[in-house]
């Protein structure tokens, strides 16, 4: 996912980013694909252990009583997706720099549906099993799903993480306008943080469902910071990049506590400190830029490149799926609470490994070649 720098296009201003080329040019960050998947498991250890609803009845009872000790920490794994989004902005502005929009947008649509389409026709396909207790979507808000366009046109969901795909399409398209296709650069970019930054907010306070949807006040900070953290990579004496990123902390922390704290209420399934919040979201920001500054340079293992190749797949299928595993191991099985957790995490690993070796690396090359030769 990463792109070699390249220097600044003729005819455009030589700023900063043509005398700083990134310390790690051409190279993996691979430390940012094992950071993926620790999000990624976040995420995981909230849906199986760190909220109620749906995955209570697969378990037989609460996940509050069955990890008593646990379960008040895994509630704080919805944050994984918080820091998904740092990673995405690093990312996105990592794999754009210096390329064409038809590229880009290739890149992107190669990269996220082969494996989406894989996980919707898997989890319908599951789901309508006759002796399972689970409700599929209809057929025709089944279709809908494959576009990744379900929820601004109001159709049922069939991956309950879709939402966050949705966020990503929104800031795929933002970057697109108003930094690819006007020609990149450091400039460029920094006046998008800094206009996007703004304009979040006025969206916010001006409450009006339009801009809200379009630029994303309780998400933008998340993917601008990332994005100021890839400047950072590329030249660590950015004084405005590093400014970049701390807005997008100071904000984005801000975001998090504002949607997830509340006041101790036993009718909640768990209760989240304002302050631990606090620290998962600067956490997040911290791991990315001790990344972005070489400062984790020496995790530089094979095997993490593995593990971010799997992190998608995992994220697609993980939720819905997992639900059937921890339903066949614990009530029909009877096996202790703690193995299902580690084998339900293991087998939709095993999965995601699968879908990446037979979907994604067969149809996304295939996909993106198709897609950059259309004129």
């Amino acid at each position: 996912m990463t792109a070699p720098a390249l220097p600044a296009q003729q005819g455009q201003p030589q700023d900063r980013e043509s005398a700083a080329a990134p310390r790690r040019a051409g190279g993996r960050l691979r430390a940012l694909d094992g950071l993926r998947l620790v999000a990624a498991l976040m995420v995981a250890g909230y849906h199986y252990g760190g909220r109620g609803g749906e995955v209570q009845a697969s378990w037989g009872a609460s996940p509050r009583q069955l990890f008593p000790t646990a379960s008040p920490w895994l509630a704080y794994g919805c944050l994984g997706v918080q820091v998904f989004f740092v990673i995405s902005g690093f990312v996105i502005c990592m794999s754009a720099w210096g390329k064409p929009l038809k590229s880009f947008l290739a890149s992107r649509v190669s990269r996220l549906y082969p494996a989406y389409w894989a996980a919707i026709a898997l989890v319908t396909l599951v789901f309508a099993l006759p002796w399972l207790p689970y409700r599929t979507v209809g057929l025709s808000d089944a279709l809908v799903n494959l576009t990744m366009l379900q929820q601004p046109v109001g159709a049922q969901r069939v991956l309950g993480v879709c939402w966050t795909l949705w966020a990503e399409l929104r800031f795929y398209a933002l970057f697109a306008l108003f930094v690819i296709l006007p020609g990149g650069g450091r400039r460029r970019t920094l006046l998008f943080c800094g206009a996007w930054t703004l304009a979040a907010a006025l969206a916010d306070a001006s409450d009006q469902p339009f801009l809200t949807q379009a630029l994303m006040p309780e998400y933008a900070p998340f993917f601008i910071g990332g994005i100021g953290l890839y400047l950072v990579h590329r030249d660590r004496r950015d004084v405005l990049a590093w400014g970049v990123t701390a807005a997008g902390w100071l904000i984005g922390q801000h975001y998090a506590v504002a949607g997830l704290w509340h006041a101790p209420d036993p009718r909640f399934f768990s209760y989240r400190s304002a302050a631990v919040i606090v620290a998962v979201v600067t956490a997040g920001f911290v791991a990315v830029a001790l990344i972005a500054t070489g400062r984790l340079a020496r995790l530089d293992w094979r095997w993490l490149t593995v593990a971010g190749a799997l992190t998608y797949p995992f994220y697609l299928v993980h939720e819905h799926l997992g639900w059937v595993v921890i339903r066949l191991l614990r009530r029909h099985l009877g096996l202790p609470a703690p193995l299902v957790l580690v084998l339900t995490t293991a087998s939709m690993l095993a999965l995601a490994w699968l879908l990446h070796r037979y979907v994604e690396r067969t149809l996304t090359p295939r996909l993106r070649r198709a897609l950059e030769g259309v004129r």
